[in-house]
């Protein structure tokens, strides 16, 4: 059953539509033999919970399989407790239509990955049961390459380098991340960066994300001692002279193979003005400095 993802074929044993020789499938690891009869019932499409908005978006790229979106500060991607409205999730139903319903779940129908409330860029959603299913194996697969923007306070002793530490739940605050070892439930997080400008005692940086783990730049910042200009959450409280919505955090750039047709498909989403304005001021007050 190629059309289906293995998330979605592990939702459809939770929910005891797997049958394995005629008894209910439980165990997701159950090892089958030759000449298990398996039978999968494919329940109707719930009706999704999550209304439509007519919100604008900036479409970078689209086509019958995927569409890649410039998101918004302040934009949540998907719904959830608190966040029921407004969301990227919210617009692209109005902007996709029923083409979304049952694409990776009622609550996130489409959604291959997500970006902060307030980073802004670019992000892909599927639009078919391939997209998605191929989308997330290109992420699994580190296929898919996500290039990011962002302003630090400092500047780092070398001009590149990598940031190889786990990340966790923080162990004081379960809206935080933090550095947690493996053996202690911490997930492998690679960020690589790269100076891409000195601003005096800022620095406009080039990351590469090997791996999406939640908040996972912001953190691996905070520990190079090198926290986000902005950022609520994992900065410095300091003051910069511009009024941001967030983190100075931006998805520049989203390459990925196109799941119907194999060609290389590259978008590239402009800066915001908050951050093109935070980069002028810096650049002025290291002319004035």
């Amino acid at each position: 059953m190629p059309d289906l993802s293995r998330n979605r074929v592990q939702k459809l044993i939770d929910g005891q539509y797997v049958s394995v020789n005629g008894a209910l499938c439980t165990d997701k690891k159950l090892a089958v033999q030759v000449g298990d009869a398996i039978a999968v019932t494919i329940p109707a499409t719930k009706p999704l919970e999550v209304t439509a908005e007519a919100i604008p978006l900036d479409i970078l790229y689209e086509d019958a399989h995927l569409v890649i979106v410039n998101k918004a500060a302040g934009m949540v991607v998907h719904p959830a407790p608190g966040n029921l409205n407004g969301t990227l999730v919210n617009a692209l139903l109005a902007h996709c239509g029923n083409q979304l319903t049952g694409i990776g779940g009622v609550e996130r129908p489409g959604i291959v990955h997500r970006l902060d409330k307030e980073t802004t860029g670019a992000i892909v959603v599927a639009k078919s049961e391939l997209a998605h299913k191929d989308l997330q194996a290109q992420m699994k697969a580190k296929t898919a390459r996500r290039e990011y923007l962002g302003v630090i306070h400092g500047v780092p002793a070398t001009v590149s380098g990598t940031i190889a530490a786990p990340l966790g739940r923080h162990p004081h605050d379960r809206k935080k991340q933090a550095i947690v070892p493996v053996e202690k439930g911490g997930r492998e997080a690679v960020t690589h960066w790269q100076i891409e400008e000195r601003l005096g005692n800022f620095t406009l940086m080039r990351f590469r994300l090997e791996t999406g783990r939640t908040h996972q730049i912001r953190v691996h910042c905070l520990h190079m001692k090198h926290p986000m200009v902005g950022d609520p959450v994992y900065g410095a409280g300091r003051s910069v002279g511009v009024n941001l919505p967030g983190q100075a955090l931006h998805a520049e750039k989203l390459t990925l193979q196109h799941p119907a047709t194999g060609e290389m498909v590259r978008a590239i989403a402009p800066l915001p003005p908050h951050f093109t304005k935070l980069l002028n001021v810096l650049r002025n007050r290291q002319l004035s400095g």
